[in-house]
């Protein structure tokens, strides 16, 4: 049976269909700067007047700049900014702990996990590892871990991990995760695997929790002219070097005819879809794209992401990495 949406769904479609399931919650997202999918996402589920939008950012101010435009616009709709850099573990800490300490808000319906950079020059966080990873997967599989408690507080909790078919371009590389220190870099690899483990994360939660009540998935929002891409020359040698990603894995996209892009508002459908979609219990875990759940027989999804080998491989060697296990029972 053919999916209900396709890839010129919109966001605000599915917020006008979802508005029951929006309305009144607690919702958690990272990485809102303006002109971002995750401004765009919490601008547009404002109109569904949920209880609490929680704007998370290294950049205070920008996300400040989100909250403004909601409360502009929505000045019924109550918000709050939270400082995350997610390429920091000891700021991932603090703000678990300041998420953690807010009584006036004893859980948190839907976490989604938006943030990330992309395809930038090799960098080492303050911590010692590759900045995309660090950033895309470590830092919010620490936060994640570390605020649970709270969203599993509410009656149907929600986590959705933003990925990207770019997760083709690697799986974990388990044995060389930080590019022999950037000797081999390459940064579309390194993107790539930051975002198979973001399919990984999902995948995890999903097996640990979704005994308790928690849907955990990720997704694919597009192709979107937003400011994830401002370190990338897309008239130049990076595209170059993408498309030479997948031509030497073999990808069908290499001999695609150009890049399909995608409108701001078709770009977040998936992430409304991914957070209020009421069949998705049936399909905890799953990887998502053009608000639907992927097929890996006619779409790109590459079994490194949906293992779960591969997935609690990560999580040990994310629990290693932050310095402290996550057991659940």
């Amino acid at each position: 049976m053919a999916p209900q949406y396709n890839a010129e769904t919109t966001g605000s479609e599915l917020v006008t269909e979802f508005a029951a399931q929006i309305k009144g919650k607690v919702i958690l997202t990272t990485g809102v700067s303006p002109k971002s999918l995750g401004a765009q996402f919490v601008q547009l589920i404002a109109e569904a007047e949920p209880a609490l939008l929680i704007l998370t950012g290294r950049n205070t101010t920008k996300s400040q700049q989100t909250a403004e435009v909601v409360a502009k616009a929505h000045p019924n709709v109550k918000t709050r900014v939270l400082k995350l850099d997610l390429g920091s573990l000891a700021s991932v800490r603090e703000g678990a702990a300041e998420v953690n300490s807010w009584d006036d808000v004893p859980h948190i319906d839907v976490l989604v996990n938006n943030a990330g950079i992309m395809a930038v020059p090799f960098a080492l966080t303050a911590d010692g590892y590759e900045s995309q990873y660090a950033t895309n997967h470590l830092g919010h599989f620490l936060f994640t871990n570390l605020i649970i408690d709270k969203l599993l507080k509410s009656s149907e909790p929600r986590l959705v991990s933003v990925s990207s078919d770019a997760h083709r371009f690697s799986p974990v590389r388990f044995d060389d995760n930080d590019f022999h220190r950037g000797e081999n870099y390459n940064k579309w690899i390194a993107y790539g695997q930051a975002k198979t483990a973001n399919m990984l994360m999902a995948l995890s939660f999903a097996e640990k929790l979704g005994k308790k009540g928690l849907v955990a998935v990720s997704l694919h929002p597009g192709v979107i002219g937003t400011n994830l891409g401002d370190a990338v020359d897309w008239t130049g040698g990076d595209v170059a070097l993408l498309n030479s990603v997948d031509k030497t894995l073999g990808n069908r996209e290499a001999w695609e005819d150009g890049l399909k892009w995608k409108t701001h508002d078709q770009g977040v459908a998936t992430h409304v879809f991914a957070a209020f979609h009421p069949s998705l219990k049936e399909h905890n875990g799953a990887y998502l794209q053009d608000a639907h759940v992927a097929d890996p027989w006619t779409e790109t999804v590459k079994p490194w992401g949906t293992s779960p080998v591969e997935a609690e491989r990560l999580w040990k060697l994310s629990e290693k990495q932050v310095g402290q296990e996550f057991t659940y029972n």
